[in-house]
């Protein structure tokens, strides 16, 4: 395992920690600022749409510059933006700093996605993808639990300063252990547009968005559902989500493996998983141990999916692996805004928290027919991973 892959790896626990961990800080960040808890809560959406707008331009503005040049830049960014929130005196400079932070996800986890499957043979690309992408499930597991209570403890902006410490640790890891390609193909612009004409692509990042809008969906409401419907204590929520952190990670390596021998089959069957658990836990929610192993299960099935997903774009966009695999990031998180609306749609009209899993599993089939067509319009030879 190349010593470049953990580096790659801690970058993306890095970038997930700061994503994710406002939310736990949410009631100090708007007790010292003085906002609401809703208006502290758009810092979450403020960064959402930071990356989704702001991946297209910097693979955009990054295009000219090689692959290493372009992700030691990129954490760059990352640290400025982590290091201006934990210096942030009031709520619009922390809105300010949470966008410059999300403007190099994308293109980080695009390029990143990129030069980790050149740094494996072709029949590991997607478990070298799906390595980096532990990074980010382990941000779930400890970097926000731990994150959040170092906040609690020290401050809110405590959390920020040692994420900037990671920052710039991964920063100096990617200076030195990075291999520089000199035969790295030189990106034209027009050409990387123009990858972006055939349906394929399009096709395939509506199968990104509509897997993150089921995901989010129910992710979003799990800590409610299990509350109110399952009647968890809020100590045995955080221990739920630390199991349905866990699954994530399983179902990170397990989609990787399984990509690496059939892409498609390994998406139609993810897709397929989730439709049948998400559905299954509207019944399974009225008691613990079933609710456990549903979400356990929900969630190995849902993360399968995310090396496939990205190994798919750059498939059917070969021609600008760059932007390509940073617009599917773009579409995760547009996925994530849906997903979160309709889940909140379903509660808001007073179907209950139990009709949420249903829509997430409406969202899957819908991404399990797109998947399909998918791979029908690009023919049997897209059934294999790709070689190239």
């Amino acid at each position: 395992m190349p010593l470049s892959l953990l580096i790659l790896a801690l970058s993306a626990f890095a970038i997930g920690t700061t994503e994710f961990v406002i939310m736990g800080l949410l009631p100090d960040v708007a007790a010292d600022l003085g906002v609401s808890i809703p208006g502290a809560g758009w810092l979450v959406t403020g960064y959402a749409l930071g990356v989704a707008i702001g991946a297209p331009f910097m693979a955009l503005a990054t295009a000219k510059l090689p692959r290493k040049a372009a992700l030691v830049a990129l954490m760059g960014i990352f640290i400025i933006g982590n290091l201006l929130c934990a210096l942030a005196s009031d709520y619009n400079v922390l809105m300010f700093a949470r966008v410059v932070t999300a403007l190099c996800h994308g293109a980080f986890f695009g390029i990143g996605s990129v030069v980790a499957a050149n740094l494996v043979p072709a029949n590991k690309r997607a478990s070298a993808v799906a390595l980096m992408f532990t990074g980010l499930t382990l941000a779930n597991v400890l970097g926000v639990p731990l994150g959040t209570a170092l906040g609690q403890a020290a401050g809110w902006r405590s959390t920020f300063w040692a994420v900037t410490v990671i920052g710039v640790v991964a920063l100096i890891g990617l200076i030195r252990f990075l291999p520089a390609k000199r035969d790295e193909e030189k990106l034209d612009m027009r050409a990387e547009l123009a990858a972006l004409k055939g349906a394929g692509i399009w096709l395939s990042l509506t199968m990104t968005a509509l897997f993150s809008a089921s995901m989010f969906t129910l992710f979003t409401y799990v800590a409610p559902l299990l509350g109110d419907v399952t009647g968890v204590s809020p100590n045995g929520v955080t221990w739920t989500l630390l199991l349905i952190g866990l699954g994530l990670t399983l179902g990170n390596i397990i989609g990787g493996k399984l990509a690496d021998k059939r892409l498609a089959a390994t998406l139609i069957g993810v897709f397929i998983s989730m439709a049948v658990v998400s559905t299954a836990l509207t019944w399974t929610s009225v008691a613990l141990i079933p609710t456990e192993i549903t979400l356990f299960l929900w969630a190995t099935a849902a993360f399968a999916a995310v090396p496939a997903l990205q190994i798919n774009v750059v498939t059917f966009g070969k021609a600008a692996p760059n932007l390509v695999s940073t617009l599917n990031i773009g579409a995760f998180n547009i996925g994530n805004a849906l997903g979160a609306w309709v889940g909140g749609t379903v509660i808001a009209h007073g179907f209950g928290l139990t009709s949420v899993p249903l829509a997430a599993g409406a969202l899957a089939i819908l991404a399990l027919l797109v998947t399909l067509i998918t791979f029908r319009q690009g023919g049997d030879a897209d059934l294999a991973p790709a070689t190239n």
